[in-house]
């Protein structure tokens, strides 16, 4: 009920379209929950793809470099270096490598350069460009990878790797390392913009963080930088940063080469990597309020198609509501059509019912006269033989007692009878500390509208003198209430009711005729057109009554006798 309180009263119309609405609302916030999760899990795939594409690029420089630090190792064990003619040193190495791309250099420990295969051998060098690159290989030993510079013999930018040279080959050479140096736009060979989303960008950078070279929408010139807080928080070997610089959210993916401090670097617009999953949420979205807004239009075409029938059944319970018998209507909807013929039905049933209240009222003057008539009869009589009037106030209180049990069975079955058996329970209702100590024999039948009235003051008369002078008023005695039909096939034949007590004190004849032995005698013989004995033994009181069974018996017709009066 106080759940019915928080709807409104409003149409069917109104109701189903929220209802459309309300099964809606969940799917599509369902939906849009699924597209941010996927959403997510594809942010978290294109990281993982981001950071593994740079790393596949920075695979393709390292190998690079390792073929350049290859070519380096062989060239140091050159028989002409070794024998210190660089002119045939030139000319090989001018040979083997002019296909590569790749130039030589043979300096000594200040930088200044012995040879350069860029030239030819003879011309007037100066001194290296990357003396830094020179310095931290001789210290160190080992091999050493510059950063990107330009070039002052080639032109253009450029980067070394740097070996140094065993002071034997030194000695005999006069050249402290050998240099190899290629043009930094050869490297744009390693990388391909064919796997990139539109708008994406590679690019490797040095340890500086210019880049050396790069492809892509971003169309980056060498020895620009990134965002120094892009470079600053590209820590590790491999992984990925997002949101850095300003305009669309970005997303860069960096890998370390191994044995230099250069880095691929892999970023471009998130949206556009996920172009397609942000599209296909956009649709999913875009058909949930679609199917939203057909979900409240059908709600609102099925209420106007709803509202007919139920404006006709709501004309025919008005109809009924004034007396009138209504015929059913056609419907398309087939549970109106249910109701229709069932509003039909109770209208004829009312019809009828009416009808039966009357006969029931009609019935119910008749009872009440027959009641009050013996109420009066009950009265002058207990008047006369009662002394005081609180003995005449218990005597009657008693005894209407008792009738009023058997108006209130009957009334419960609409005065048609109560069967023999439940009278008897409910006359021993008033007297619970020895209802369980009377006993019942015979086959239940159900009892006429009268019997019921005067049977049960009888068994009230007998119950109450029992309990105070008979078997019942001691907590041993024992009553047995039997009846027996002396020819169960013939309707007309006698029957005998007995109420006999045991265990009780001896039954002794009451000296004066009471109110009681009149009711148990006279009334009931006369009741029952039949014949009353009452035996007074020592074993106990005896009262049996011998009347014909239709006296008793309610017929399978006198249902509706009884009701029309």
């Amino acid at each position: 009920m106080r759940l019915s309180r928080l709807f409104p009263t409003a149409s069917i119309g109104v109701y189903l379209v929220a209802l459309s609405t309300v099964v809606a609302i969940p799917l599509v916030a369902f939906v849009i929950f699924l597209m941010m999760e996927l959403e997510q899990r594809e942010s978290e795939l294109l990281a993982v793809n981001t950071a593994d594409d740079a790393q596949m690029v920075a695979r393709s420089v390292d190998r690079t470099l390792q073929d350049m630090t290859t070519t380096l190792r062989i060239l140091s064990t050159s028989p002409e270096l070794e024998e210190g003619n660089l002119r045939a040193f030139h000319e090989r190495t001018q040979r083997s490598l002019l296909s590569n791309a790749l130039y030589v250099l043979a300096v000594d420990a200040e930088g200044m350069q012995l040879l350069n295969t860029r030239v030819p051998f003879g011309t007037p060098l100066r001194r290296m460009s990357d003396t830094a690159a020179l310095e931290a290989a001789l210290e160190t030993r080992v091999t050493h990878v510059s950063d990107v510079f330009f070039g002052a013999t080639s032109g253009q930018f450029v980067f070394n790797v740097t070996m140094p040279l065993s002071e034997e080959m030194t000695r005999s050479s006069g050249a402290a390392a050998l240099v190899v140096t290629q043009n930094a736009s050869e490297l744009q060979k390693l990388i391909s913009p064919d796997a990139l989303p539109p708008q994406w960008s590679v690019a490797i950078t040095d340890g500086a963080g210019k880049i050396i070279t790069s492809i892509g929408a971003s169309k980056t010139s060498p020895i620009s930088a990134f965002h120094e807080d892009t470079v600053r928080l590209m820590t590790g070997i491999n992984g990925t940063i997002e949101d850095v610089g300003e305009g669309p959210r970005q997303i860069y993916g960096y890998a370390q080469v191994l044995g230099s401090n250069w880095k691929a670097v892999v970023w471009g617009p998130i949206d556009t990597a996920q172009s397609a999953i942000i599209r296909t949420s956009r649709q999913l979205i875009v058909g949930s309020l679609i199917f939203l807004g057909i979900g409240m239009l059908c709600g609102y075409l099925i209420a106007r198609q709803l509202r007919i029938p139920i404006r006709q059944i709501a004309a025919m319970a008005d109809s009924i509501g004034k007396g009138q018998i209504v015929p059913p209507v056609e419907t398309h909807i087939r549970e109106a059509s249910q109701i229709s013929i069932a509003l039909s039905n109770a209208s004829f049933d009312r019809s009828q019912a009416e009808d039966r209240m009357h006969l029931i009222l009609q019935e119910l003057v008749h009872r009440t006269k027959n009641i009050l008539t013996l109420v009066q009869a009950m009265m002058r009589q207990l008047a006369r033989q009662e002394g005081t009037m609180e003995d005449f106030q218990r005597a009657i209180s008693a005894r209407l007692q008792g009738l009023g049990k058997s108006i209130e069975a009957l009334a419960s079955e609409q005065w048609v009878g109560v069967p023999l058996k439940r009278l008897i329970t409910i006359q021993m209702e008033p007297f619970a500390e020895a209802a369980d100590r009377v006993e019942l024999e015979g086959d239940d039948f159900p009892l006429r509208a009268e019997a019921v009235q005067n049977l049960g003051l009888v068994l009230h008369e007998l119950a109450t003198n029992s309990l105070k002078y008979g078997a019942l008023s001691v907590p041993q005695g024992k009553v047995q209430v039997r009846w027996q039909q002396d020819d169960p096939t013939d309707p007309a034949s006698l029957l005998r009711l007995t109420w006999e007590e045991f265990g009780g004190p001896p039954a002794i004849e009451p000296s004066r005729t009471g109110f009681g032995t009149t009711i148990i005698k006279r009334h009931a013989a006369a009741a029952f057109g039949g014949q009353v004995d009452i035996q007074y033994r020592a074993s106990g009181f005896l009262w049996t009554l011998i009347a014909p069974r239709e006296a008793f018996e309610r017929g399978p017709g006198e249902a509706v006798q009884e009701l029309m009066g």
